[in-house]
C-alpha cells in the first residue's frame, strides 16, 4: 500500500511504500476512497498539544508511532474480509468509525470505543486514510453511507460526530431543552458549519456563532446562524451576551484556546454549560466558589461513539442534514491540502479523494 506520511513533525509529507494489512479474524480491510483532512491532523503533524503555560503534550509520549499515515474521517470499500468477519461484502462502500479502543473492556463492547482507556484510533495510533488501506477490527464499525455523498459521508466520522455528541451533552437528550434557547457556537470552519446544520436538524431555532473572521462569519449565516459575533480584542462576551439577550445557558467551544475558553465561561449564566471541543489549546482559570454558587459546568467531549455516528448517518439520509461544503482534491496531494488547512485557507472541509473512488 502507499502512503503519504508523517515521516518527520513539521516536515513536509513523504510518499511512501508498507506492506498491506492481512486482516485477521473479524477484520475488515478497505481500499481507502474519501478522507477528510482535518486540524487534529495538524496537532499530529506538528507532534504536540499546547497546554498553556508553556508547556506541550508530546505526542510521541502519547504513543504515536512515526512514520504514520494519518487521517481519521475514512470512507473506503471493502476490499477483503477476515475469516470472521460478517455483516458486509467485498465492494461495500461504508463509512469506517476511526476511534478505536481495544475492543475487549466493558466501554468497548457497550460501544462506547472513544472512551477506552487503550486508544488505538485510525489516522493516530495507527496508518489512517492518508494511506491507500485502511483496517477496520469489526463490521460494527462499519456504517453505510446509502444516499450519501461519500466526501461528505467522510465527515461524519469526526466533524460529524464530534459537535452532534458535543451538542447533545450542551442540550441534553431529553428534548427538554427549549428550541429558542440561544445556543452559542464559538468558532465557523467545518466543526461550526457541522454543528450548525446539526442543530438545524434537530429543530433548535436560536444558533448565535463567534468567530474572528468575517469571511467566516458570513458563510456561518449562509449556513443557517441566527446571528453572528465578532470574536476578535476585548468585549467578545459582552458582544455574546447582548446578541443572545442575556448571559447563555449553552456554548460548545469548537475552537477551545485560552481567549475562546474565557470569552465563553463567561458568558454562561447560572446553571449554564460550557462544552469543550477544540484542540487549540491552553489553559483557563475559574474561581472556585462560583462554579458551585452558580451552578456551572466545564465538559470536555472527545468526539463520539459508533452508536452516534449511526445516528447522525441517519439523519443525513433522511434529508434533514445540510451537507458541510467541501472541496476534493487527489489523494496524493494531502500535503499541500494540509498546509492550506495550517495557512487558514479552507472553508468547510478538505477531501482527499483516492484512484481508487
Amino acid at each position: 500500500m502507499r502512503a503519504w506520511a508523517v515521516v518527520e513533525n513539521g516536515k513536509p509529507l513523504q510518499e511512501i511504500e508498507l506492506p498491506t494489512p492481512e486482516p485477521k479474524g473479524t477484520e475488515v480491510l478497505l481500499e481507502v476512497t474519501h478522507c477528510g483532512v482535518c486540524h487534529s491532523d495538524l496537532h499530529i503533524w506538528e507532534g504536540y498539544y499546547d497546554m498553556g503555560g508553556g508547556k506541550r503534550m508530546s505526542l510521541k509520549d502519547r504513543g504515536v508511532v512515526l512514520p504514520l499515515a494519518m487521517g481519521h474521517e475514512i470512507v473506503g470499500r471493502v476490499a477483503k474480509l477476515g475469516p470472521d468477519a460478517k455483516g458486509v461484502k467485498v465492494g461495500d462502500l461504508r463509512i469506517v468509525y476511526p476511534w478505536l479502543g481495544c475492543g475487549k473492556c466493558e466501554t468497548c463492547l457497550a460501544e462506547e470505543d472513544n472512551m477506552c482507556l487503550v486508544g488505538r484510533s485510525l489516522g493516530v495510533f495507527q496508518n489512517g486514510g492518508y494511506g491507500t488501506h485502511v483496517v477496520a477490527p469489526h463490521p460494527r464499525h462499519l456504517i453505510d453511507p446509502g444516499n450519501i455523498d461519500p466526501g461528505v459521508a467522510a465527515t461524519y466520522a469526526c466533524s460529524g460526530i464530534t459537535v452532534y455528541s458535543a451538542i447533545k451533552k450542551a442540550i441534553g437528550q431529553d428534548g427538554k431543552f427549549p428550541k429558542t434557547e440561544p445556543v452559542v457556537l464559538v468558532g465557523a470552519g467545518g466543526l461550526g458549519l457541522n454543528a450548525i446544520a446539526i442543530l438545524t436538524a434537530l429543530g433548535h431555532q436560536n444558533i448565535i456563532v463567534v468567530d474572528v473572521s468575517a469571511e467566516k462569519r458570513q458563510g456561518a449565516l449562509a449556513a443557517g446562524a441566527t446571528k453572528v459575533v465578532d470574536g476578535n480584542g476585548e468585549g467578545t462576551t459582552q458582544r455574546i451576551i447582548d446578541a443572545a439577550g442575556g448571559p447563555v445557558l449553552a456554548v460548545v467551544d469548537l475552537v477551545n484556546g485560552t481567549a475562546t475558553a474565557r470569552f465563553a465561561f463567561d458568558a454562561l449564566r447560572k446553571g449554564g454549560k460550557l462544552v469543550q471541543v477544540g484542540l487549540f489549546g491552553g489553559e483557563l482559570t475559574v474561581a472556585l466558589p462560583v462554579m458551585a454558587m452558580r451552578a456551572l459546568t466545564v465538559q470536555g467531549s472527545y468526539v463520539g461513539n459508533p452508536k452516534e455516528l449511526r445516528e447522525l448517518v441517519k439523519l443525513a439520509q433522511e434529508g434533514k442534514l445540510k451537507p458541510l461544503p467541501t472541496t476534493t482534491v487527489p489523494q496524493r496531494d494531502a500535503n499541500a491540502a494540509l498546509m492550506r488547512l495550517r495557512d487558514g485557507k479552507v472553508n468547510g472541509r478538505m477531501i482527499l479523494r483516492s484512484d481508487a473512488a
